[in-house]
């Protein structure tokens, strides 16, 4: 090869390799301001967050969850959009925390387990008693905790199941649940009975169950339980309370679609009213009733 050419070769070369030096320290640089909120990376420090401006399913409202009828003492008269009840006065907390005010909130009819089902959602989150658990979490999203759980027995005062003072005490009583609940999975995996539980679509259908003496005991969380024997059953008890673990604790959390982006928005609200007392202030309030109860061993 002649000199010159490979002169030639050789800027060319110092040309190219300057080039893609440039290329890689440009792709390597820090990103504008404003082409990382574009690319959706912005944290809540930068707005993703922003009051009354989230991604929500109607622009401008915040479209909630939950099942008819409304349970107290969850919610009251079976009205959710009355703010009244733990869940209901939850649900308007949350809402407020994230700058939305009360006549920006839509409740919808969603039954109890098409919440947590697989599949999109048309709520920006649902509250109704819904725990969190890691076979849910594959379908759904979950806000933080918002009421720490624990479940509990209801028998009549006449029935065989009154008189349980122990988990084993109910292995031999016909205990029924709510389908799709913890309550349920209690009795499968706790009380493991000698006969198969009833199951229920709906709480009103176990509660008419034990009227007419077709279980002996429903298994329902605390305040319901309370709620139950003090103003729908007088004639039930509360028999006790399952312990609950130490170290992972039975929590009602938010639900989210799987995909929502609005769900570290929505925990960081949850955690908020927590950190400042408005949950334990609203427990004390809606949930007073759910006193303590014979924790069965």
């Amino acid at each position: 090869m002649h000199l010159a050419n490979r002169s030639l070769v050789t800027a060319v070369t110092a040309v190219c390799s300057a080039v893609a030096l440039c290329a890689a320290l440009t792709g390597c640089a820090p990103q504008s301001e404003e082409k990382t909120k574009a690319s959706g990376q912005a944290g809540t420090e930068t707005g993703a967050c922003a009051p009354g401006g989230l991604a929500t399913e109607v622009e401008g409202k915040l479209t909630v969850g939950t099942d008819k009828p409304a349970y107290a003492p969850w919610f009251s008269d079976d009205e959710p959009s009355n703010g009244n009840g733990f869940e209901s006065a939850v649900a308007y907390a949350v809402a407020k925390q994230l700058g939305y005010g009360r006549d920006a909130v839509v409740w919808q009819h969603t039954p109890f387990n098409s919440a947590f089902a697989p599949g999109a959602k048309k709520f920006d989150f649902d509250i109704n008693q819904v725990s969190i658990s890691e076979s849910r979490k594959k379908a759904v999203a979950f806000s933080s905790g918002y009421y720490d759980v624990r479940q509990a027995v209801v028998a009549l005062k006449s029935s065989k199941a009154a008189g349980a003072k122990s988990v084993a005490d109910l292995k031999k009583v016909k205990l029924g649940a709510q389908v799709g609940t913890t309550s349920l999975d209690f009795i499968n995996d706790l009380v493991k009975p000698d006969t198969k539980p009833a199951v229920y679509q709906r709480n009103d259908f176990a509660k008419s169950a034990l009227k007419t003496g077709q279980v002996d005991a429903i298994v329902v969380d605390l305040p319901t339980a309370f709620y139950i024997t003090g103003a729908e059953v007088p004639e039930a008890e509360v028999v006790g309370q399952f312990p609950n673990s130490t170290e992972q604790p039975e929590q009602f959390g938010l639900v989210l679609d799987k995909e929502s982006t609005l769900t570290s928005c929505v925990s960081g609200a949850v955690d908020a009213l927590r950190k400042d007392g408005t949950l334990a202030a609203l427990e004390k309030e809606w949930l007073s009733d759910a006193v303590d109860a014979p924790v069965l061993k």
